[in-house]
């Protein structure tokens, strides 16, 4: 990891931002590591012995071009700013200023995409350096639902379905991550697809997040005990986040929605706010609206150099649907 802001020389501590709302485990230096392969970097604001903000980036080539994108399964980013606890005036001036000092710091990328976590809304800052602003999209169900009102919330056909999949299935932990690990390369294999994570960083990310209890496998079990579906979840001190899912393509169709219906009761029991991690096209919207999550806004911020720009717009026209913006989320 290479910071950008070196830290003053100072026998006073910095002050850090582990308590921030706005940080989530994607902010977390060991996230960032494995999934960038230590390609990362952070901006930082400091006065005196005090942290008051931070902005970690990914950095990376392709081809000519020089990019800092989300990094494989870090769903969202953004700045951290540790707040004044002063009037709302002097409050927002405060962040403005510290993100645009963050923002300075950015080396030139002929590419700049991040996603924020729905905690962050400091896109402004973005906006007046010349930044594209865009919404995506989450569904949340807050941490102060009941386990009955989830549930009473879920659409007739989502609660249909799990019943039917909890008369046939089982679900418990997945005993290791290589179980988790094995059976969703299967998946992909008998699909004819590859891991567009890619398999190393998954394998060493799904390690770390249940060696370090920073997240879990679910798996649903048929008959004799048959892993026919499973789900990877982790969570920090706010959100737990649905990140990855698998299933066998002979599983039953609700082993999914017992599985996700198993973590939404798992994140209430914790007083996490559960959040589907954004959806990918209008099957993934339909499917997880019927959970009775509330729609929640991620802002994305994007700034192209010209050239990029240039040979974006003619890669599009040449092959249509070949590149998308804040992939993976809608």
């Amino acid at each position: 990891m290479r910071g950008l802001a070196a830290l003053p020389s100072t026998s006073a501590p910095v002050r850090l931002l582990d308590e921030c709302a706005a940080r989530s485990i994607f902010h977390e230096p060991w996230w960032l590591d494995i999934a960038t392969d230590g390609n990362w970097s952070v901006a930082k604001v400091v006065r005196g012995a005090e942290l008051l903000g931070e902005l970690p980036y990914y950095s990376a080539h392709k081809g000519v071009w020089r990019i800092s994108q989300l990094p494989p399964l870090t769903r969202t980013l953004g700045p951290v700013i540790s707040p004044l606890g002063v009037d709302s005036v002097h409050e927002q001036h405060h962040r403005l200023s510290v993100t645009a000092e963050l923002i300075e710091q950015l080396p030139r990328f002929d590419s700049f995409v991040q996603i924020f976590d729905p905690r962050v809304e400091d896109a402004l800052a973005f906006a007046l350096h010349g930044f594209t602003v865009s919404a995506r999209y989450t569904f949340q169900i807050a941490p102060d639902c009941t386990i009955p009102e989830a549930w009473a919330r879920l659409h007739g056909k989502t609660r249909n379905v799990i019943r039917s999949a909890d008369k046939k299935l089982t679900v418990a932990p997945i005993a290791t991550p290589s179980e988790f690990l094995q059976f969703y390369e299967a998946n992909l294999a008998e699909r004819s697809r590859t891991n567009v994570y890619g398999s190393v960083v998954m394998r060493q990310l799904v390690n770390a997040f249940v060696e370090r209890k920073a997240g879990h496998l679910l798996g649903a079990y048929g008959p004799g005990g048959t892993l026919v579906a499973a789900i990877g979840l982790v969570w920090d001190r706010y959100a737990m986040y649905y990140l990855l899912s698998s299933r066998a393509l002979a599983a039953h169709g609700g082993s999914i929605s017992l599985l996700i219906w198993t973590a939404i009761q798992h994140a209430i029991e914790r007083k996490l706010t559960f959040d589907f991690d954004g959806f990918s096209s209008p099957a993934t919207f339909n499917f997880l609206d019927g959970f009775g999550g509330v729609l929640k806004q991620r802002l994305g911020v994007e700034r192209l150099s010209t050239m990029y720009s240039v040979a974006r717009i003619l890669k599009r026209r040449i092959a249509p649907g070949s590149s998308a913006v804040f992939a993976p989320n809608l």
